[in-house]
């Protein structure tokens, strides 16, 4: 588990300084949290990103799935021997490829839409599928990037393979939406990832930190609706995911829409985002 306490809030915004600590050290926040989806940062040794002061790093559930396999990884000792990282580490719950490797592939397009006069907002209906993977309540059929092999990851599966990945926070399963999304599509997006918070939580019987996700896109009113549910519930931190409008001003107003929703004596954590310019928004 972790402990988070505030050392100072700002006068001017939502901006505060805190400490998190985990079983592996303590991350100041707030912190880029680089991603090594594979259990590494690309073109870098764990001692080369260590240099740099890196504190927290984390790695993607589904990619560490299928390759090497959770099994594997737990027998090396878990991630932090198999990394030979001793600082702490976070496992994103494998949510964002139901975007990457759904709409966002279909439509060639990022959390942040590159957007362009013209283009439809409401192009993702409420019943559309994405063409290479298949969305239901209890989960989400993907084909497999490495052998197309098909493969099922829902709420259950994403904790246990997590647990057995040991990393020190773990993310709850959701539906990361795409910026193209009807306001149809995203009310029963936003169903299905609050249905899976509640089984995730229920699902976990490690010590790990759980962090629940908000949904809702672009929508005011989805957003505050998912923050206040997610907020509900016994998790220990927060994740706001899903795309974050069509431009870098949405995405402040999401976030402003967000955070009043939730406690404040708890972390939190913008997936997905880490330019320089960010930072001063969260």
């Amino acid at each position: 588990m972790i402990e988070f306490k505030i050392l100072k809030k700002s006068k001017k915004s939502r901006a505060r300084i805190g400490l998190l600590k985990t079983a592996h050290g303590v991350v100041e926040t707030p912190c880029l949290v680089p991603v090594a989806t594979q259990g590494v940062i690309k073109t870098l040794t764990s001692e080369e990103v260590e240099e740099t002061n890196t504190l927290i790093l984390i790695a993607n559930t589904f990619h560490l799935h299928l390759k090497p396999g959770e099994e594997i990884i737990k027998r090396a000792g878990g991630l932090h021997k198999f990394m030979n990282w001793s600082k702490p580490i976070m496992t994103d719950s494998g949510g964002f490829q139901v975007f990457s490797l759904g709409f966002g592939r279909d439509f060639g397009v990022g959390k942040i839409l590159k957007y362009f006069p013209g283009q439809n907002l409401e192009t993702i209906k409420k019943t559309k599928q994405p063409k290479f993977l298949k969305i239901t309540p209890e989960g989400i059929y993907f084909q497999s990037p490495l052998d197309g092999k098909k493969l099922f990851l829902g709420p259950k599966e994403s904790i246990k393979i997590q647990e057995k990945l040991g990393a020190d926070i773990i993310f709850s399963f959701d539906e990361c939406t795409a910026p193209l999304s009807s306001v149809e599509y995203v009310k029963e997006a936003i169903k299905r990832t609050h249905n899976w918070a509640e089984i995730c939580l229920k699902t976990k019987k490690s010590k790990q930190t759980l962090f629940g996700i908000v949904q809702g896109s672009r929508f005011k009113n989805l957003r505050q609706e998912s923050a206040k549910f997610i907020n509900s519930l016994n998790f220990d931190g927060f994740g706001i995911g899903g795309d974050l409008g069509k431009d870098k001003e949405t995405m402040k107003k999401i976030i402003n829409w967000t955070i009043p929703y939730l406690q404040e004596s708890k972390p939190r954590h913008l997936l997905g985002i880490g330019k320089l310019e960010d930072i001063e928004y969260y």
